[in-house]
């Protein structure tokens, strides 16, 4: 079932943590809150959780009330499935026995636990206890603890943090897959915007308490609503601009307003979203002129940082960067259509 959050507001004292935060997570799909620490993404998790009371507003699952201010059912109450950063097991008792916390007791007990362990890549390791596992088998076992009593909803909060970053990007797809095979809805918390964009179906991009954008990965990566929710994905840059008669003035030089795409904003001032490989290079001289500062290889790509007479830097990738050196001279250019702008309030002097 869907999960459904409505104008929900929260305080700690006169800390405002949540403000009207309304959304629903589709049924079968992986919805991520991302947002730096403080935005509000684990108190939403924690409400949904039951582990702190609603304030104002509701929560539903599909038709059903959750939670609300004066219905608040206590966690273990609650169809609803958890998953911690470190992934919480009890570290006394065994793996199996920590699969089995959530299950009802009966004939079948025994054989859900093996189903489970199976699924998540465990079977076999039952009888250990969590410290005789890696930090990815203890974070598979969380998930098949969580997932054995079949909630309705499973909640993760950063469940991947405690695991090295080679294996965290296993374990996302190994995760994705087993979530949507079960059709599982899930809210998982992660400051991760590369996380987000690799096992989200939707994304909840939170600021100080705010839903900033709410849609799917192409959504958020091709059309953000600003330029802060568009700075955080694919390493786009944030650049202020002020429309003149000639173009646009920026601290990188004058750029031409054909880079601009789509319809630009009405405004004098703007905030210009751009990505390092939507410039081209040229040399140049003159006081304007931008000096590289650094060429390193990036993958398939060359990444340049110039740097402006005021120590400002801008990144620029190219396929080829054999035609620049450090310490040269030149002039950097946005691309036609490369460039998203949004409306802003002139810098102050």
């Amino acid at each position: 079932m869907s999960l459904e959050f409505r104008h929900i507001a929260h305080a700690y004292g006169h800390n405002r943590a949540l403000k009207d935060i309304s959304f629903t997570a589709p049924q079968g799909e992986i919805t991520c809150l991302l947002g730096s620490s403080g935005c509000g993404k684990s108190t939403l998790l924690n409400l949904t959780a039951g582990l702190i009371p609603v304030q104002h507003g509701s929560i539903h699952i599909g038709e059903q009330l959750l939670a609300d201010e004066s219905a608040s059912p206590p966690p273990e109450k609650r169809p609803v499935g958890l998953v911690f950063q470190d992934g919480a097991l009890f570290p006394h008792i065994t793996i199996a026995q920590n699969v089995a916390f959530g299950l009802p007791k009966g004939a079948g007990r025994d054989q859900v636990i093996e189903e489970w362990l199976e699924r998540v890549g465990l079977a076999g390791l039952g009888g250990r206890y969590p410290h005789q596992l890696s930090g990815g088998q203890q974070q598979r076992a969380a998930l098949a603890r969580a997932m054995a009593p079949e909630p309705q909803v499973l909640l993760m909060d950063e469940p991947f943090a405690s695991v090295d970053i080679v294996l965290r990007r296993s374990l996302r797809r190994e995760c994705r897959a087993l979530l949507k095979a079960r059709g599982a809805t899930v809210i998982l918390v992660t400051h991760d915007p590369e996380e987000a964009l690799d096992i989200g179906d939707r994304i909840a991009v939170m600021d100080r308490g705010e839903i900033a954008q709410f849609g799917t990965p192409h959504d958020l990566y091709h059309t953000p609503g600003s330029a802060s929710v568009g700075a955080m994905f694919g390493g786009a840059q944030v650049i202020a601009a002020e429309r003149v008669e000639s173009g646009l003035k920026t601290e990188f030089g004058l750029w031409p307003l054909e880079a601009l795409a789509g319809d630009p904003p009405d405004s004098l001032y703007l905030e210009l979203l751009l990505r390092a490989d939507g410039f081209e290079l040229a040399d140049a001289a003159g006081s304007d002129a931008l000096v590289v500062r650094d060429i390193r290889r990036k993958g398939a790509l060359e990444q340049l940082v110039l740097a402006n007479d005021g120590g400002n830097e801008l990144q620029v990738e190219l396929s080829d960067a054999s035609g620049f050196a450090i310490d040269q001279r030149v002039e950097a250019k946005p691309r036609r259509s490369s460039i998203l702008a949004f409306p802003t309030a002139p810098t102050p002097e």
